[in-house]
């Protein structure tokens, strides 16, 4: 019972935001400890359990961080974040296809991989895993079967935390506590990292001085807004000459459409699935605010430091967000959906008021 504690105790020293207690209280423990014991298991089948380690030392010159663990472009943003930490050391990625494009450019990672194939385990010293999944565990030991090896998440399964501020404590926790909670705190967040061509790409859109951004559309019904029309009618009822960008990626074309057609006497630029994420993300970085619902746009957002008004559902802020990132949150317990457009537009107009003094001070 000692072991099966891994999967929901943090294996750093400190707390952050999470529902841990929630999932105690659910009546799936059981179901948990199987997965555990067929995780534990399996790792020794492998030969992996002598070659674990809970240590990235200075000897350790050339990683490879398997992550695989993380289905969607934001988890994978906040599972990685951490990469920053890392200072001495060259790194080398293997992951998902789907995700593999967000660090073609990343000034972190030297090689981006997807096929296994092509990584040679003679090029490392460590492997970085992001869970002790029989999947990432199964790709280890096919790369690199006689490698020492770190995790991540580890054995940690089924709660949900920040995960951003678990990826960052966790690195911290693997290279020696180099800093304290509060230095974590004030640098914990996504990146990314953009190509000159992306650059050019976005800044041959002459896009207005001014503007904010809207995400519309979204993978999980539940977190995806259907009255960004309302939304954008009080914006104009109250400044006709706004300048807004809509954004996002093939799930909002039909609305980004709908949208520029309704409000096609205003200066409303529809670039939804018109340009890749990180071209988008360039985009955002140049807006003054980004509307959203939680998803991979508003973590683009996070790492290029540019304001947002998410709207979440199921998990509040303080489970996506850090301290560093300048937010004017909503949130209600089942659905986007439920939170009132008046409510949004009053949060926007006091962000607004907010960046502007922000700005005046400098």
């Amino acid at each position: 019972m000692h072991a099966f504690k891994k999967t929901f105790e943090f294996p750093f020293k400190f707390l952050i935001p999470n529902y841990i207690q929630r999932y105690l209280d659910q009546n799936y423990l059981i179901k948990r400890y199987i997965k555990f014991i067929k995780r534990y298991i399996y790792i020794i089948l492998k030969n992996q359990k002598k070659l674990e380690n809970n240590k990235i030392s200075k000897a350790h010159q050339n990683l490879l961080w398997i992550n695989l663990s993380a289905p969607s472009i934001g988890d994978s943003l906040m599972d990685l974040s951490s990469r920053i930490l890392i200072k001495d050391a060259k790194i080398d990625l293997y992951t998902e296809i789907q995700n593999a494009h967000l660090y073609e450019f990343d000034v972190n990672f030297l090689n981006v991989f997807t096929d296994k194939s092509l990584i040679n385990q003679n090029d490392y010293d460590l492997v970085i895993i992001d869970s002790y999944s029989t999947r990432s565990i199964r790709v280890k030991n096919d790369i690199a079967p006689k490698l020492p090896f770190v995790g991540m998440f580890g054995y940690f399964n089924g709660p949900e935390v920040n995960r951003v501020l678990f990826s960052f404590h966790r690195m911290n926790q693997l290279l020696g506590d180099i800093l304290s909670e509060s230095e974590i705190s004030k640098i914990a967040k996504t990146s990314l990292s953009t190509s000159e061509n992306d650059k050019e790409v976005i800044s041959k859109m002459n896009l207005p001085r001014d503007y904010i951004s809207i995400a519309i559309g979204g993978e999980w019904a539940y977190r995806t807004f259907n009255n960004w029309g309302l939304f954008i009618e009080k914006l104009l009822a109250r400044d006709n000459q706004l300048n807004i960008v809509l954004v996002g990626s093939q799930n909002g074309y039909d609305l980004g459409r709908k949208l520029t057609n309704n409000f096609d006497d205003f200066n409303i630029t529809n670039c939804v699935s018109k340009y890749t994420f990180l071209q988008t993300a360039e985009i955002i970085k140049d807006s003054s605010i980004l509307v959203c619902c939680d998803g991979g746009l508003m973590h683009a957002a996070n790492a290029v430091n540019t304001p947002i008004i998410p709207l979440f559902a199921r998990l509040n802020e303080h489970m996506q967000l850090t301290n560093p990132i300048c937010s004017f949150a909503l949130f209600d317990e089942y659905d986007v959906n439920n939170i009132d457009v008046e409510n949004i537009y009053e949060m926007f107009l006091n962000a607004s008021k907010h960046i502007r003094n922000s700005n005046a001070s400098y």
